[in-house]
């Protein structure tokens, strides 16, 4: 089958490699559509290699089961479906109470086993998964499932993490209009009666807010922080999600979050928000506000995002590429270029 790998720090090849074999408990599935994240970008710039063998890219996978496991149950060959990305242990106690996305045996990290960052990825023609993983997506189009394996994951859980702030009259502020961004924005007109402020640096991306149920739009500025304390009588966002992750936007996060408000930083941009112990006020962080670095989602986190999809309430803006043109769709995402998510097909 044909793979598209890391075979080097910064080298992306499409290479010709064997299709996997499965074990007992996993599928084969063949490859509808694989989508390309930020994290795929993180992975291609590392000094390093994550294994001394090439590792195929992609953790947002959906495609139709090929081949069974002989102890696997419930599953059959042609089923569509996606792939969850925390390929967790299944057995300890925060797998057991539905928070897959923190399993114990990833220790203090937390970060379970996922497909691209340690096993083979998606971006290939085939791929061996655990059978707990699968998610049935019915009938739903590949190019629109595969992106909610992490751009409605992640935003879903991100949200969730949020809930109790999203009650009616309520302000969300939705930093980055990208892959995930556009998501969040359309998830929380679907499940939450909060006004959403949408901020990125582009119109064009802010156009695309609009269309995805944004109350309004804000360019990344200087005083975008003051403009949003203006739209909520001085006081700030119920809660802003982050999806950047940069210094700047950790710092209009800190200036723009209301008292007992709450910060979710999803972006892996490496920002640093100057959170001190001293008295509240000005343009620092108010009393009772909270932050929460948000990772991945949990499998009830996906199910309820596919059911999104599936009614009509969440669709993906999404960019279709060959797998044969992923490295061109990776330099296109790395310039800021994608509108939405670009997504690899077999």
């Amino acid at each position: 089958m044909r793979a598209l790998q890391l075979t080097g720090p910064g080298t992306l090849e499409l290479r010709e490699v064997p299709i996997p074999d499965i074990g007992s408990t996993d599928l084969l599935l063949r490859v509808g559509a694989a989508g390309i994240c930020h994290s795929d970008l993180h992975v291609l710039h590392l000094p390093f290699q994550l294994r001394e063998e090439p590792l195929t890219l992609g953790h947002e996978i959906a495609g139709t089961i090929e081949a069974v496991g002989g102890e696997v149950g419930g599953r059959t060959v042609g089923e569509r479906g996606i792939v969850y990305l925390c390929w967790s242990c299944g057995m300890c106690r925060e797998c057991v109470s539905g928070n897959e996305n923190v399993c114990l045996a990833a220790g203090r990290t937390a970060m379970p086993p996922c497909p691209g960052l340690g096993p083979d990825g998606g971006m290939a023609e085939y791929i061996r998964i655990p059978a707990s993983s699968f998610v049935p997506i019915g009938d739903l189009d590949f190019l629109q499932a595969a992106p909610l394996a992490d751009a409605a994951l992640s935003s879903y859980h991100a949200i969730e993490g949020a809930r109790a702030h999203l009650r009616p009259g309520s302000t969300a502020v939705v930093i980055g209009i990208g892959g995930l961004g556009h998501v969040a924005v359309q998830i929380l007109t679907a499940t939450t009666a909060t006004r959403v402020i949408a901020v990125d640096v582009s119109e064009d991306k802010l156009e695309l807010a609009a269309r995805c149920g944004a109350a309004e739009g804000l360019l990344g500025a200087d005083k975008t922080a003051a403009a949003i304390l203006d739209r909520t009588d001085g006081r700030g966002a119920d809660a802003v999600f982050d999806f950047v992750g940069v210094d700047g936007t950790a710092t209009l996060a800190v200036e723009s979050v209301a008292p007992n408000g709450a910060y979710l930083m999803i972006g892996l941009g490496g920002g640093a928000p100057e959170i001190t112990a001293g008295p509240a006020g000005g343009p620092g962080w108010p009393w009772g506000a909270s932050i929460r670095k948000s990772y991945g989602g949990t499998k009830s986190d996906l199910i309820n995002s596919v059911a999104l999809a599936r009614s009509g309430k969440l669709r993906v803006e999404v960019e279709r590429y060959d797998l044969a043109a992923g490295r061109d769709a990776l330099d296109r995402l790395d310039r800021g270029l994608v509108q939405g998510r670009a997504v690899l097909v077999p």
